[in-house]
C-alpha cells in the first residue's frame, strides 16, 4: 500500500517505513516556542537536567503574544528567555519581530519535507509548505531540544478535495471556517488534513497558510499541502532555493479519508460565539452592532490580508461607533505595508496600529474588550474570554468581511 505525505515525512525522519497508528521516534528539524510556552519549557529543560540543546540554530524562542511587555510579570519571563537563549546559544527573536508562526516561514526555516514541533497549537501553519508541522507541550519541547528527537504517532490522513472556483468576494477564511463548520471542532482529532483539488490550486500561499492555521480548530494533529510552483516561488523569496527542499507527495493508493465539497457557490462566512465550528453565512448576522474590529494574528495578519482591507476599505473611515485594530503578522509584513501606503491609508481611516504580534487576540493585552462589548476579528479562535474577557462575544471571519464591518458599525459583508 502507498503512503500519505504525512507517512513519508515520518518515515523519512525516522529512518523506516511507518504508516498511520504507529509510533516512532523522528528527527526534528526545528522546534521553537512563544513567550507563553518557553518559560515552561525552559523549566522542563531544567528538570530534565538538561545540559546542551542539541541543535541551536533549528531552535528559536519568539516573543510575540505579549509585545511589548504590559507588566513586570511578563518581563521577568521575557528576560528569562532571553538568559537562556544568550545561554544555550539559540535563535531569539525579540517583541516587534512578529508572530512565530509567521516568521518560521518568513525566516527559510520550513523546508518542503521538513519536520517541525512547536510550543503552540497554530505550529501546522507551516503545513503550507509541505512540511510536517505541529504543535506540542512545553515538556515535549524541552526534550526535543536536548535530544532533537520526539516520539510521534503517525496520524490518519484525510483527504479534502475541493472543486469548483470561490465566487468573487470569497476568501480563503471563508473556506477554513466551511471546512471546520463540516468537519466540526473535533472531526479532525489526531489527522492529517490533506486539502486539494482546484480551489487549492488557486489560491495564494497566504492563503493556504489560513486554512493550515485553522485546521487545528477541528483539532487536526497536522495540515500538509503538496508542494507546487506557487511554494517554490514563495520559498525562493524567503531565502530557501528548491535544492534545499525535498517535495513530498501523496501516493495514490495510500490509506485516506476522502471528503469532497463543490465551494462554487460559497459566500462569506463567520463564526458565532462560543465555537469556532458554529458557522453560517454573513448574511445571516448581517446589521448586528460591533464595538470592535481587528485584523491580524498569525491566522490572517499578512500582506495579503492587510491588502484586502485596505481595498474594502478605500476611501472610507472607521465607524465612529467602534474600533479598528491593525496588527501586522511581522515586521517584515509592516514594513512592506509602509511601502505599499496600505498602513497609512488605514490609520488615515482609523484605524489604531500595534506591534506586529499576536496583538489582542490571546487577550493578553492590547484591544481587551469591555463587558458586554460584541467583537469581529480575523482570528482564528472566539472561545468565551480568549480576547481576555469572557463577558465579550467575538465573531471570526475574512479580512474583508472584518474591514466592512469597521466601516459600516455592524457585520456587514464586503
Amino acid at each position: 500500500m502507498g503512503q500519505t505525505i504525512a507517512e513519508k515525512i515520518l518515515s523519512a525522519k525516522s529512518g523506516r517505513k511507518v504508516f498511520a497508528g504507529e509510533l516512532c521516534l523522528a528527527e526534528v528539524d526545528f522546534a521553537f516556542a512563544q513567550d507563553g510556552t518557553a518559560p515552561l519549557a525552559i523549566e522542563a529543560f531544567r528538570k530534565m537536567s538538561g545540559k546542551g540543546v542539541s541543535s541551536p540554530d533549528r531552535t528559536a524562542f519568539f516573543v510575540d503574544h505579549s509585545a511589548p511587555s504590559p507588566n513586570m510579570g511578563v518581563s521577568n519571563l521575557h528576560q528569562m528567555m532571553r538568559i537562556f537563549a544568550a545561554e544555550k546559544g539559540i535563535r531569539f527573536y525579540e517583541g516587534g519581530n512578529g508572530v512565530c508562526h509567521i516568521l518560521v516561514s518568513e525566516e527559510g526555516f520550513v523546508k518542503c519535507g521538513g519536520l517541525i514541533v512547536g510550543a503552540d497549537s497554530h505550529t501546522p501553519t507551516s503545513g503550507a509548505l509541505n512540511a510536517f508541522a505541529t504543535g506540542v507541550g512545553s515538556t515535549d519541547l524541552a526534550a526535543t531540544i536536548i535530544s532533537g528527537k520526539l516520539w510521534f504517532k503517525v496520524p490518519e490522513t484525510i483527504r479534502i478535495q475541493l472543486s469548483g472556483r470561490l465566487p468573487e468576494g470569497t476568501y480563503a477564511k471563508d473556506v477554513a471556517l466551511f471546512l471546520i463548520k463540516n468537519l466540526t471542532a473535533g472531526g479532525g482529532n489526531y489527522k492529517n488534513l490533506e486539502p486539494t483539488g482546484p480551489v487549492i490550486d488557486e489560491l495564494s500561499i497566504d492563503g493556504r497558510f489560513t486554512i493550515a492555521n485553522l485546521a487545528m480548530e477541528a483539532g487536526a494533529k497536522t495540515c500538509i499541502f503538496e508542494a507546487d510552483e506557487k511554494t517554490f516561488q514563495w520559498l525562493g523569496a524567503h531565502g530557501v532555493s528548491r535544492d534545499e527542499s525535498s517535495p513530498v507527495s501523496s501516493d495514490p493508493d495510500a490509506g485516506f479519508t476522502v471528503i469532497s465539497l463543490d465551494l462554487s457557490e460559497l459566500t462569506p462566512q463567520i463564526a458565532v460565539p462560543h465555537k469556532v465550528d458554529n458557522v453560517c453565512p454573513v448574511k445571516e448576522k448581517a446589521g448586528l452592532k460591533i464595538n470592535q474590529a481587528f485584523i491580524g494574528t498569525c491566522t490572517n495578519g499578512r500582506l495579503e490580508d492587510l491588502r484586502i482591507a485596505d481595498r474594502v476599505i478605500g476611501n472610507r473611515k472607521v465607524n465612529p461607533a467602534c474600533r479598528l485594530i491593525v496588527a501586522p503578522g511581522s515586521r517584515r509584513i509592516l514594513l512592506e505595508a509602509i511601502a505599499e501606503g496600505i498602513i497609512q491609508r488605514l490609520v488615515a481611516a482609523g484605524a489604531i496600529l500595534v506591534t506586529p504580534g499576536c496583538g489582542p487576540c490571546v487577550g493578553t493585552h492590547n484591544g481587551v474588550p469591555a463587558d458586554g462589548e460584541v467583537v469581529i476579528s480575523t482570528a482564528n479562535r472566539n472561545f468565551l474570554g480568549r480576547m481576555g474577557n469572557p463577558k465579550a462575544e467575538i465573531y471570526l471571519a475574512s479580512p474583508a468581511t472584518v474591514a466592512a464591518s469597521a466601516v459600516a458599525g455592524e457585520i456587514k459583508e464586503a
